[in-house]
């Protein structure tokens, strides 16, 4: 067999976002100083970037100028109203969610919002939890309607078994894999160490199935509560529960006659899960509060870092819906397992960051990539592209030398990249580079994913965003999965 390479971890846009609030931005649309600064810093410790506006002509001008996954946007502005603005918005961009935001809510204000395209309104003062699951909710669709978009226009370039990086002969059974179901209608499980993949894997398989040219929407079934997660896969019927003010299409809707990718699909709740089993049963479902049956043609591909089996014999997950999943199984090996890999896909993303960052080629000296090599990549195939982006950025030669490697893979200690730095350095100041590099690199091998982070350090969310703020750490946008 020839050598195929397929760009594991291969970027889909240079602005990637799977529904993250660390990858979400928000713009604030509103006269009121104390409004804007409470909602900035509710927003920011969430982990959204934020962006603030006084009034609807300089907000106007944001949006044609950035991209914003959500606006949220108050009713009362001086000049014009939000009721006025809203159209303006939609105009510019029909897709962007916004959220009316007010003190004196009338039932007339309500019906004219949703009728003009809000997302949602919300009463002043507001009640934190439910403003924050209202956004939570809104960036998810916005940002996979965005995915859909981006993936229908790239797919036919990036997604095919000529760009596949990777001659080891565990990926080329995978690929081979992969060729062989693409075609079928059957339901695949993609199973996996956490960044080796997953999702790309999923886009590849509906790349080159006849679904290619309608929907891909992948899901982080794991980043939502029950009742949220429901709601986002079914969609709601107006007055289902206290803020569904109007009747919302789920993603089973949205991915119809093309593919859900359902990714931690054992972090699922029994109930949900039952849902689950009863779509790929019958392919038919219910909106939340609804009681007409809804029937789809969807693909699914969920995906799992965790034995399923076992999660089965642990009563955590269904053993009818495992069967159901279980039809075609691939498993993506580690990258500790395919070593020869390694330098194949640390040019790839040499290159790619090289570009992006309008850069000359770069090149990795002998010790950079030894070292590459011997590392045992806990974070996989997205630790490795992380570690190369980052390497790409602070070098100034054409030749990326260990010392650019963060320092866990290289051997050498932070404490000695500070005290060679500064021998005068007090302990706390040891102590605090120390804390923030750990930060960086945990965060860096959860994709700057700040949940995930928070829990492999076993620590509420609201603390590591603290310590993020303090130790000034700039959240980047998520890598590719």
């Amino acid at each position: 067999m020839s050598e195929v390479v397929l760009p594991l971890n291969a970027p889909v846009s240079a602005n990637p976002s799977n529904g993250n609030s660390s990858a979400a931005s928000i713009l604030v649309i509103d006269d009121e100083a104390g409004i804007r600064e409470s909602l900035e810093v509710l927003l920011s410790l969430e982990g959204y970037t934020v962006a603030m506006a006084a009034e609807g002509a300089e907000g106007l001008r944001m949006i044609e100028v950035d991209n914003f996954d959500l606006v949220l946007l108050d009713l009362a502005l001086p000049g014009q109203s939000g009721l006025e603005l809203l159209p303006r918005i939609k105009e510019r961009q029909p897709e962007l969610p916004v959220i009316m935001i007010t003190a004196y809510g009338t039932v007339d204000n309500v019906v004219e919002a949703v009728r003009a395209g809000a997302e949602n309104f919300v009463q002043k003062p507001w009640d934190n939890e439910k403003l924050l699951a209202d956004i939570r909710s809104a960036t998810a669709r916005h940002k996979a309607e965005e995915e859909n978009l981006q993936l229908k226009r790239t797919l036919k370039q990036r997604y095919n078994f000529s760009n596949i990086v990777g001659k080891s002969e565990s990926m080329l059974r995978v690929f081979d894999l992969i060729a062989q179901v693409a075609p079928s209608r059957s339901t695949v499980l993609i199973q996996g160490e956490s960044g080796t993949g997953k999702e790309l894997i999923a886009k590849a398989i509906h790349a080159n199935s006849p679904r290619r040219d309608k929907s891909f929407v992948p899901i982080n079934t794991g980043a939502m509560p029950s009742e949220l997660l429901e709601s986002t896969l079914f969609g709601h019927v107006k007055g289902a529960f206290t803020s569904a003010i109007a009747s919302k299409k789920g993603l089973f809707e949205v991915a119809n006659g093309g593919t859900l990718f359902l990714d931690e699909i054992a972090t699922m709740g029994l109930d949900t899960q039952a849902k689950i089993l009863r779509v790929l049963q019958d392919r038919r479902f219910m909106h939340l509060g609804g009681v007409q049956e809804i029937q789809v043609d969807v693909r699914i591909i969920a995906a799992t870092n965790v034995d399923l089996r076992q999660a089965v014999r642990e009563g955590k997950f269904r053993e009818d819906l495992f069967y159901r999943l279980n039809v075609i199984t691939v498993d993506l090996p580690p990258l500790r397992a395919r070593r020869e890999d390694i330098p194949l896909l640390a040019q790839h993303f040499l290159n790619f960051y090289a570009t992006e960052n309008g850069l000359p080629p770069r090149k990795l000296s002998a010790d950079a990539l030894r070292a590459l090599v011997d590392y045992d990549w806990p974070g996989n195939v997205r630790e490795l592209e992380n570690s190369i982006e980052r390497g790409v950025v602070l070098s100034s030669s054409p030749i990326i030398g260990s010392d650019l490697l963060p320092g866990h893979i290289t051997g050498r200690s932070f404490q000695d990249a500070l005290l060679d730095h500064n021998p005068n350095a007090s302990l706390f100041d040891i102590l605090e580079v120390i804390e923030r590099r750990i930060i960086i690199e945990k965060l860096e091998r959860c994709n700057w994913n700040q949940t995930e982070a928070a829990e492999q350090f076993r620590i509420p969310l609201s603390t590591l965003n603290q310590k993020i703020k303090r130790l000034n750490i700039e959240i980047r946008k998520k890598g590719r999965e």
